[in-house]
Parts: structure tokens; sequence; C-alpha cells
């Protein structure tokens, strides 16, 4: 029975808290709505249970309305220990996201928040969020076209957000030891503060911070990216040790091809992608993102045309190690709000026409090749890795492992059954990242 649930605002913030689980001996699956969780017919066998309300862009009430149903669905299911997933870079409405989950809870429950990612050099001192070194506001996402991060210090931006009182519990409370953590949680408490940022600069940190919650034996919703929720089950005897997971031996690559969907725009996938193709068997596709913003025949035809592309490849005697099918690593790069604005869409919905149209040329590519073809999907955003998966009819990926912290391994589950996908944020990783993930999607054909 799974003991562990989590409600992440997306998928790829869902795989990433997973992995974690999984690495420490835990059955783990990673489910897109509360509805595919629910009718899952081997939930008895799983230890953890994540469900993404894919609600980082929404506005609030129905944000509200999709994290209550996800955690009434885990409720459900006979899930103990609860967690909020957040993003690193805490995108979204993450107070209200709180509210929808304690309103489901015992009125005593406690929401302490965690926002550290050390293993991501994400950490949290004095409440101030600091990614690799710079304060978040001054980052990139914090430019993120749909989803901006206007405040840097934590609690101020869940008070903005919740209708709870927010405190905080300082570094210097936190490296004092446990004690001094559970000291600092009760004055708080004390104060009637009823969601909790805690600063963390070390996994260390995290793992006192879980220790002192566990010694309070208070009911807890764990808001975090991952870290503190592994270390509360690790406490709580429901997980081993962390380690990794890859398969023995070596892989034979003949006949097989990753296919990689590259829906991020950001210089760092960008760069990632021109190292990739530095290899003569990886080959580029660039799809024209405008005929996929208008929809229709035109979406159509530009999706069959890479389509018709990639089989070609695949077909051929020099058949690709991997084919990169990107619709904005080239040319000008389009300002999807005012495509919205020009074509008078809701927002949000042109990037949306061109993540369906990559996981339109995905799904057909697979279909006309077969599995036995390809050894794995890679997708970089998150938004790309859900309409890839969506196109293929899967609703359900079991988490494995990862590359690097925030590039997740999984297979899939029902259609496609155990194909190899690995997900990665598009600020993550260095300029060999998508040559390493290639190399492991190869590696995972081994996996029993």
């Amino acid at each position: 029975m799974p003991l562990i649930g989590a409600v992440a605002d997306d998928l790829t913030g869902a795989t990433t808290t997973g992995v974690l689980l999984a690495r420490s001996k835990a059955r783990t699956a990673v489910f897109f709505n509360e509805t595919a969780a629910e009718n899952t017919k081997n939930a008895e066998a799983l230890d953890a249970i994540l469900v993404s309300s894919n609600s980082r862009a929404l506005p609030a009430d129905e944000a509200y309305e999709k994290v209550k149903s996800a955690t009434l669905a885990l409720k459900r299911m006979g899930v103990k220990y609860f967690s909020k997933r957040i993003d690193t870079t805490l995108r979204g409405g993450i107070g209200i996201e709180i509210d929808a989950m304690l309103d489901q809870m015992a009125e005593d429950t406690v929401a302490v928040v965690v926002p550290a990612m050390p293993q991501s050099k994400r950490i949290v001192a004095g409440g101030y969020s600091i990614i690799d070194g710079v304060p978040l506001i001054r980052t990139p996402v914090a430019q993120d076209v749909r989803t901006p991060v206007k405040e840097n210090y934590i609690p101020r931006l869940l008070a903005g957000q919740t209708k709870r009182k927010v405190g905080l519990v300082k570094l210097d409370q936190v490296l004092a030891g446990v004690g001094a953590i559970r000291e600092a949680l009760e004055d708080q408490r004390e104060e009637k503060c009823q969601v909790i940022v805690v600063d963390a600069a070390t996994l260390e940190d995290v793992e006192n911070i879980a220790k002192a919650c566990i010694d309070l034996a208070w009911d807890v919703v764990a808001v975090d990216p991952g870290p503190f929720t592994a270390k509360l089950a690790y406490g709580r005897g429901l997980i081993q040790a962390e380690e990794a997971n890859v398969p023995e031996g070596k892989a034979d690559e003949t006949g097989k091809t990753v296919l990689i969907a590259a829906g991020s725009a950001t210089p760092v996938t960008k760069r990632q992608m021109e190292v990739l193709c530095e290899e003569k068997r990886h080959v580029r596709i660039s799809v024209e993102p405008i005929p996929l913003v208008d929809g229709g025949d035109a979406a159509l035809d530009e999706a069959f045309k890479a389509v018709n592309k990639a089989v070609e490849l695949l077909e051929s005697d020099e058949q690709p190690r991997a084919i990169l099918f990107e619709t904005a690593l080239h040319g000008e790069l389009l300002d999807l709000d005012k495509e919205d604005e020009k074509r008078g869409y809701s927002s949000g919905m042109s990037a949306n026409r061109i993540n369906a149209g990559l996981g339109t040329i995905i799904s057909q590519v697979l279909e006309q090749v077969g599995k036995k073809r390809i050894a794995g999907l890679y997708t970089t955003g998150g938004d790309t890795m859900v309409n890839v998966c969506y196109q293929l009819g899967v609703e359900c990926i079991e988490v494995l492992d990862y590359v690097i912290a925030q590039t997740d391994i999984g297979r899939l589950v029902g259609n496609y059954e155990g194909l190899p996908v690995i997900g990665k944020g598009g600020l993550t990783g260095n300029d060999h990242t998508a040559c390493d993930i290639v190399d492991r999607l190869f590696q995972e054909t081994l996996r029993k």
C-alpha cells in the first residue's frame, strides 16, 4: 500500500521527487492526474504515489481545486504521509496550493516548507532563495513567460498567497542542530504559524529538519522540491539509503535510435543540443513553430514533414543514433505572448500548441517504426513531456533513477510499456548533459 503521497504542480516536478524515493528502494509511480492514479491496477504494489495537478500556471481558484482533488484521491488510496512538491525556483501559486492540501487535513496539521535542493545548488538562507550563488529574482527563470517570480523573500512570497500565518526558522537555528530546530519550530507554532519556512544549505541541514519534525510527532505536510520528503521518509523507516540504480552490462546500440523533443528555448538547452549534434550520428530536424501555433491543417502538414524525414532516416542504412526535433533552437525566438495576443488566444495557448505538435511527431514516429527501433525518449521542458506522453496515450511513469539531479529516468507504463524516458528541465545541466542522457537511454535498454 502506498504510504507516501505527493501532489506536484507539474510532471517533471513529480518525477524529481519520485526519483529520490525510487533510488531509496521505494516502488514509485508518477501519474498525470488523480483519475489515472485511482484507476491503476497495481496501487497495492507501490510504496509511493505522485500525482501531477498540472496547476503551476493556472488561476488561483482553478489551482486550488486541482490540488484539492488530487489530495482527496491520495487520501482515498490510503496515503498516510503527504507532500506538496514545489518548484525549486518557487514558480506558481505555492501558498494557495498549500491551503488546498491543509484544508483537507486535520486542523493542527503544519506545512513545513523546505525549498532547498542542495544537490542542484538551490539553498535558502535568511528566508531568501539562492540559485547557484545567484538570488532567485536575478536568474532567467524569474522572467519565466507564464509564471514569473517577483519576490525573493520566501515568507513574504507565501504570505501573499496563503490565508495562513507564515513563519521562518533561520539558518543559524538550523546550524545549531536538531534540538535547536525543534525549539524554533515550536516557537513558530506558538506564534500561530501554520506555514513554516525553514532555511537549509546542505543535505545534512535538510536531514536535521526532518529529524526535528519526527521528534515533534506533528502531522506535517512536507512542502519541498524532494529532498525533505525523502529525508522524512527515511527517518520514518519507509525507505532505505539512496543509491544509484544503473543497469549493468554494455548496451548493444545496433538498430536503435533515441528520439528527442526539445520544447525548451533556454540558452542552456540550446548549447547542450549544439554539443550533441557535433556527433554526426545525432541528427537535428527543425520544425517551424508558426504552423504549429496556427493549428489545423498547417500544423498537421508541418508535423508530418518532420515525421516523414525521421522515418526515412530510421529506415536508411545509416540509422541515426539520435534524432532531435526542435522548434526553438533555430531562427528567431518567438515571443509566445505576442503570438497569443495576435491570434486572440488565451495565455499559454501558443506554447501548448507547439508542445502538442512535438508530441504528435514523437507518437507518429513510434507508431510507424515500432517500439523495438527506439532506445528511448528524451524531452526537455515539463510541458513537452506531458504532451509527448499524452499523444502516446500514457498516464503513468515508473520512476527509477536520475542522470543528474532534476534529470529523471523512468519507463512508460501502459502503452509502449517499459520504454525508457528521460525528462530534463530547460535550465538543468552542463554543455555535455544531452550527450550523457542519450548514453544513459541506451544503457536503460538493458534493464529487465
